[in-house]
């Protein structure tokens, strides 16, 4: 019997793909542990593991030896120190710091821990870079070094659930270790299994009959919309702006054009020196500004109803402000007063009720928490959004696991998709764990 722990549990994705593994090389294993702090996590985790009664655990107060005897450690240890969407602080951040309470468990535990499995953001590989060469961060190299001078083998790679058989291009680091007696796990795939969204969906569901909606059908045919983004920050053919459907009012052909422009302008390399801030992308530009490139009748009329409508803000430039902390340094922007406001547009992530359409016939980009809710599909005549139940098969959950006690209403719904957006793909937690179980259990056995 193979005993493990499941730490930073979410809805318990790791321990179902390691699980699985085990169960296909013919192994038993039991959970013996589970630390998790969400309560809509633990509800779900106590929904889906009958018995368990698994209940709130801060791993930062718990003693090791209120941790029963396990032989492999599971952990989706906390990524947003190091994910692209934050500041990327890493162990500036507290939860970055939580790798550390994996150490110490495995330190207290040292003699009887066979292996672990770890997984993390993409923005782990290359966090704290010292040089734009190296192929991994800082951040990782520690995190390494830690688990080999515990006296494992530890390996990582960085894998996009796409190859794995699930619609959804998500790139995650799995970090994974053995005691050195074991030898080295082989993480080399091959033969990705490639799958499209049709396959995780429902169909004949609840559409949505909402202003945006009717506004959206009205000016696109439900087969137009597949795939689109409907982000104000972004552009090109696989994009809808607020403004080509008259979402937050109706404006002349002029203040499109005029939008269209200015969309492009704001992000110019050159507009930065101007200003005297560091580029970046989408820099508001002034009356003075805009009229080089769009000299129009009437600008400041048109350009105050824009404000008015909320497509532009009037706003400060963002200066660079780069913070130093023992020795290491993150980046942020801030709005930088001695400069004059200047005309921006509006790109607020969370600006439209659905901002991406799925391709029914392609595959999704990354699935984040906060996209979650704001993900739509074709069904039909319409759009709606996504199910709990399609969410599980885009991480690749079996068809046993349920979601079905946050669908009461939008608001507990929204647990779940929060829940989702931070979860892992089972079928890549399974082809890694099979490694793993094989180096140690089967390959050090015959």
């Amino acid at each position: 019997m193979i005993e493990f722990i499941d730490l930073f549990a979410g809805l318990g994705g790791i321990r179902i793909g390691f699980t699985q593994a085990a169960q296909e090389l013919g192994l038993e294993t039991r959970c013996v542990f589970t630390s998790e702090i969400k309560d809509a996590a633990l509800k779900a985790l106590n929904h889906n593991f009958p018995g368990e009664n698994i209940t709130k655990r801060d791993i930062t107060r718990v003693n090791s030896n209120e941790i029963p005897y396990f032989n492999i450690l599971l952990g989706g240890f906390p990524c947003q120190a190091f994910s692209f969407a934050g500041k990327q602080k890493g162990f500036l951040d507290t939860r970055g710091t939580l790798f550390f309470e994996i150490e110490r468990i495995l330190k207290d535990h040292l003699n009887n821990v066979d292996g672990f499995l770890l997984e993390n953001v993409e923005g782990l590989l290359k966090h704290d870079l010292e040089n734009k060469n190296d192929e991994i961060g800082k951040t990782l190299k520690v995190i390494l070094n830690v688990l080999r001078n515990l006296g494992y083998n530890a390996k990582h790679i960085l894998l996009n659930a796409a190859d794995f058989g699930i619609p959804q291009n998500r790139k995650r680091v799995y970090i994974v270790g053995c005691k050195k007696k074991f030898g080295e796990i082989n993480l080399e795939f091959n033969n990705p299994k490639i799958a499209t969204i049709e396959g995780c969906l429902e169909h004949g569901m609840p559409l949505l009959d909402t202003d945006f909606t009717k506004l959206l059908l009205k000016h696109y045919k439900p087969e137009q919309l597949q795939g689109k983004f409907l982000k104000d920050k972004r552009g090109g053919k696989a994009n809808i702006h607020s403004w080509d459907f008259d979402y937050k009012g109706v404006i002349s052909k002029e203040q499109k054009d005029l939008l269209n422009k200015l969309f492009k302008q704001r992000r110019r390399k050159s507009w930065a020196s101007l200003i005297g801030i560091d580029w970046m992308d989408g820099m508001p530009l002034t009356y003075e500004q805009i009229k080089t490139f769009c000299d129009i009748p009437n600008l400041q009329e048109a350009l105050d109803d824009l404000v008015a409508k909320k497509y532009l803000v009037l706003e400060h430039p963002k200066k660079k402000v780069v913070t130093i902390v023992d020795g290491r340094s993150y980046s942020e922007r801030i709005y930088d007063e001695t400069k004059p406001k200047g005309y921006n547009i509006v790109t607020g992530k969370l600006s439209f009720p659905i901002s991406h359409i799925l391709d029914n016939e392609g595959q999704s980009p990354t699935i984040v928490a906060m996209d979650m809710n704001c993900l739509g599909v074709v069904d039909g005549n319409g759009i709606r959004r996504l199910t709990l139940r399609e969410g599980l098969r885009l991480f690749g959950y079996p068809e046993s696991y349920s979601l079905e006690i946050f669908n009461k209403d939008l608001k507990h719904i929204r647990l779940g998709y929060d829940l989702l957006g931070n979860t892992v793909c089972v079928p890549v937690i399974k082809s890694v764990a099979m490694r793993l179980l094989n180096q140690i259990y089967i390959d050090n056995h015959e």
